[in-house]
């Protein structure tokens, strides 16, 4: 066996560097982190303004719905106005066939993945850690436009999933989610797939890449019921799919995707207990006026709420949406504070004036509710961060109801589009993030 002898002075000098420069601190510089209750790259808090790109390992493919070159004008866009923080989907299950599902989708049947969209993703993530942004990346979905636990249960072969217009019956189906073993296990064969890979364009893997946040473990989980032994078995979900995440990659955070409240069929307990947890990182909520009725008896679509309850709500109810929202952000910070984890506002929306759909249409309302909470994140230090939803950019609206191959805009394909997109012609609301960004995240 060959020997190797280092002078004294050398090895001393190696001792000395161990000692002087921690590991944990050199790897913690490259990845957000948690700390008293607020987020740090390094040592530097982290505040950021974000959006909703649930689209855009899609628009990063080269296959069907992607197109580079306006993923590249639609990331300058965002740094130009101060948006460092991304929120996105990384699922689509199913062939599709579900009213209203966005196409394509990521994983046609279990464990059958579309590779071209899973290098878009890539791509996305390398395009990110060349501009210093971040992205959060969810695994799941609770509601119909991606699949998510309604294909999961169908695979699992619970029968087809109900339409959402029939709320009972969609509510009762999807509420056996997390009580399904099988279910479960397919879902989570999907979180061990993603989480564990390898980005083939930089070599490096998804657990070393300095654009991840956080992975969310879906979009709006909810128990869908409210009997005890559901909203139990929910929250084991939660920990079981945080637990599992955190064994693939300790080095990023992890988040649940809820609404808050209204996401945890009204129970500030179980808000409280699937955010205490602490594989989860950080807490999360979603203020949605329109859905929610705020702005008046709630209705589906743009006709009836104009029908219902007049064009003019967007404007005449803003007063009420802002204060109901800050109730809502008020209600869930008490919880969240002894908890010392961070409060994020992952998901906020509001429609555009007389419910209009036109990109450049006037958002009177909108601004005036946009500026209202953005100045609550950055006067009340009760949120460390936001993703409004949701990010139109430069997209051309062809048709009220999405279809194949239309531009992808901020709504989903079950919403109209344009409703509550933030497109690049949206002057006033442009400027509105862009003064707010540069004052919440100096």
């Amino acid at each position: 066996m060959k020997k190797h002898f280092f002078p004294i002075l050398m090895l001393m000098t190696v001792l000395v560097t161990s000692c002087n420069v921690p590991k944990e601190k050199v790897q913690d510089s490259r990845f957000v982190t948690v700390k008293d209750g607020k987020f740090f790259i390094g040592d530097k808090e982290y505040r950021y303004v974000g959006t909703n790109f649930w689209y855009g390992a899609i628009l990063a493919s080269e296959g069907q719905g992607g197109n580079r070159d306006r993923l590249a004008k639609e990331l300058d866009l965002m740094q130009d106005i101060g948006i460092n923080n991304i929120r996105v989907l990384v699922g689509g299950e199913g062939t599709g066939e579900l009213d209203y599902q966005i196409k394509p989708t990521l994983q046609t049947a279990p464990g059958v993945y579309n590779d071209t969209i899973l290098q878009g993703l890539d791509y996305l993530m390398t395009e990110l850690e060349r501009r210093d942004m971040k992205a959060v990346l969810y695994l799941n979905n609770a509601w119909e436009w991606s699949g998510g636990f309604g294909i999961y249960l169908e695979w699992a072969g619970a029968g087809k999933v109900p339409s959402p217009k029939d709320w009972t019956a969609f509510q009762a189906y999807h509420s056996k989610f997390t009580q399904n073993d099988s279910a479960k296990a397919l879902a989570a064969n999907h979180v061990k797939f993603i989480v564990s890979r390898i980005n083939t364009i930089t070599g490096q893997p998804y657990s070393e890449s300095p654009a991840l946040m956080a992975w969310e473990l879906a979009n709006e989980p909810r128990a869908f019921a409210r009997d005890s032994v559901t909203k139990t078995c929910f929250a084991a979900w939660i920990q079981e799919q945080a637990q599992l995440i955190k064994g693939i990659d300790p080095n990023h955070l992890v988040t649940t995707g809820s609404e808050g409240k209204n996401g945890c069929e009204v129970d500030l307990e179980l808000f409280k207990k699937i955010h205490s947890y602490p594989e989860i990182d950080y807490a999360c909520i979603h203020v949605w006026p329109f859905n929610w009725a705020w702005l008046g008896k709630y209705v589906s679509t743009t006709k009836d709420a104009i029908e219902t309850n007049g064009p003019e709500s967007v404007i005449s109810q803003v007063e009420t949406a802002c204060q109901n929202t800050q109730d809502y952000i008020d209600e869930a910070y008490a919880l969240m504070q002894p908890l010392r984890k961070p409060m994020v506002l992952e998901e906020f929306g509001y429609p555009r004036d007389n419910y209009g759909l036109e990109a450049g249409s006037p958002t009177m309302g909108r601004d005036i509710y946009y500026k209202y909470v953005f100045s609550i994140i950055r006067d009340s230090g009760k949120i460390a961060g936001c993703n409004f939803w949701s990010w139109g950019g430069y997209a051309q609206v062809k048709h009220p109801n999405w279809q194949c191959w239309d531009d992808y805009t901020g709504d989903p394909a079950q919403e109209e589009q344009g409703l509550n997109s933030v497109f690049a012609c949206d002057s006033t609301t442009m400027d509105i993030i862009r003064e707010m960004t540069a004052d919440i995240t100096k």
